[in-house]
């Protein structure tokens, strides 16, 4: 299973999955689950990006002809929070193109028979109504905050067309609501919510003082915990057909505010201590409802893990791997 085997292998697998941003959030649950069900007649190949700059078309060719993949997981990406992004649209916009048109030309140069992407749901019109689903894509332009990197995300849904239309490419894509779990970016200044939130109330809790949460904590949102997406991601390369994107998210009905997944970070690091929303802070977006009604249509009976045990799995790693983490 671990990518050294590529070459003593070659002759017998039928399946060799290659996994850009494979040490990321995802790429690491992405792996459990493989390791959970291990095949012999898969290879799984994680990399990230001191095994390629995808940004360059030649270090991306030498990684395809390396592994020789019969299929990808592409979850690559120049990634960053809300003050990243506002600085630097350009860089985003640019970087994500190149990292994505060389992934995905390249898959279709060496004859990868499928390809699954990660898109997010940034991608969205900022104004639209809820909830969304995977037809709205390119209603509208997204928010102005990431545009850059919103269209470059967008652009992967174009791209996996066109090859479809004038290659026949088994080219498509996800679109997960709001990823958490082991192995995320705890970074205070540029992470997303749970991480910064499972990193405040460690710090608050360590160094005996109030927790802050910033805003009024009524912004609601649709949480999945990587092990799910991840177990959503496996079945989409090996089941799902369609070119069009799938959105990857919990129900409506499981959307939960921000102070109600502060109230859950908190139970799960036993932290006792004053929690203060500072409302000088702004919200952000007050919702941004996804439907899964599709990925329900497909499977009926998938079994979310529930949000306390994922947010208690997620505290317990950040807390047993606090020196390691990202942050």
């Amino acid at each position: 299973m671990a990518a050294q085997n590529g070459e003593a292998k070659r002759t017998k697998v039928a399946m060799r999955v290659l996994v850009t941003g494979g040490s990321g959030l995802v790429g690491q649950a992405i792996r459990r689950v493989v390791e959970e069900h291990p095949s012999e007649e898969e290879e799984w190949i994680f990399v990230s990006s001191k095994d390629a700059d995808l940004t360059d078309s030649s270090s991306t060719q030498a990684l395809f002809e390396k592994h020789q993949p019969t299929h990808v997981i592409h979850l690559a990406a120049m990634v960053g929070g809300l003050f990243r992004n506002l600085k630097y649209n350009l860089d985003f916009l640019r970087n994500n193109i190149r990292i994505n048109d060389n992934v995905l030309h390249l898959a279709y140069k060496n004859g990868v028979r499928k390809c699954v992407s990660c898109l997010s749901t940034c991608i969205f019109p900022d104004k639209t109504t809820y909830p969304i689903d995977e037809t709205m894509v390119h209603n509208g332009p997204p928010h102005d905050s990431n545009f850059g990197y919103s269209y470059a995300k967008r652009m992967i849904d174009v791209q996996n067309r066109a090859y479809y239309v004038q290659h026949g490419c088994k080219f498509t894509s996800v679109i997960p609501t709001n990823v958490f779990g082991p192995h995320d970016n705890f970074n205070l200044e540029d992470g997303h919510v749970v991480p910064g939130l499972v990193h405040k109330v460690y710090t608050a809790k360590r160094d005996n003082k109030p927790l802050t949460v910033w805003g009024t904590g009524s912004p609601r949102r649709q949480f999945i915990y990587s092990y799910d997406l991840a177990r959503l991601m496996v079945w989409v390369l090996k089941d799902y057909q369609e070119v069009d994107p799938i959105i990857l998210s919990v129900g409506e009905e499981d959307e939960i505010s921000i102070k109600e997944c502060a109230e859950l970070v908190v139970e799960a690091m036993d932290f006792k201590g004053e929690v203060i929303f500072d409302t000088t802070k702004s919200d952000g977006q007050f919702k941004k409802t996804a439907s899964n009604a599709k990925l329900r249509k497909y499977q009926p009976d998938f079994k979310f893990t529930p949000i306390k045990q994922a947010l208690k799995e997620t505290c317990d790693w950040f807390t047993e791997n606090y020196d390691i983490a990202r942050k």
